[in-house]
């Protein structure tokens, strides 16, 4: 029964550990590339590729095989990786030297908002579409409605975020 229980949990996070992963071996990658191109398309080209896999996720369903998830999860951290690294570039290549304290600061502090604003929407839109019930077995269709709502607003913000990034003007 030990066997069980543990089995289910380590294997989500097999699962999810997809995603972190692929973004830390490209995120390097990213920002050595965006030293010698125009951070601001490399970013871009980062927020295209995640739009577009949160827009596949917006697909999903109870039959969506696990293989389409992980390979997605992959998509996902690859178009984070490219993101991540060059808008971080871009941020911190638009301030003076003594300023780099705060700017860094103020990266984070907006990477952690975006966070809590985007754990908020998704709170908001499963307590809309699921209402206050515990998640049983005859919910998993809300549920999955949920999920896929989520992801649509969060396609659209995303692909707003493209031409954010593509806005904000060269560097070179």
């Amino acid at each position: 029964m030990q066997y069980v229980t543990s089995l289910t949990p380590q294997e989500a996070g097999l699962i999810l550990i997809a995603q972190p992963v692929i973004m830390a071996i490209f995120a390097p990658f990213a920002g050595w590339l965006s030293d010698r191109i125009e951070p601001r398309v490399v970013a871009s080209a980062g927020m295209a590729v995640t739009t577009f896999s949160l827009f596949i996720f917006s697909g999903i369903g109870a039959d969506t095989p696990l293989s389409l998830i992980i390979a997605d999860l992959m998509l996902l951290g690859f178009g984070l990786g490219l993101f991540a690294s060059p808008n971080t570039n871009a941020i911190m290549g638009s301030v003076a030297r003594k300023y780099f304290g705060i700017a860094s600061a103020t990266v984070s502090t907006m990477r952690l908002i975006g966070q809590v604003l985007s754990m908020a929407l998704v709170m908001l839109v499963f307590s809309i579409i699921i209402g206050r019930v515990e998640i049983t077995p005859e919910y998993y269709p809300l549920l999955i409605e949920s999920a896929k709502v989520s992801f649509m607003i969060f396609t659209a913000v995303c692909f707003a975020g493209i031409f954010a990034s593509l806005g904000r003007g060269k560097m070179r």
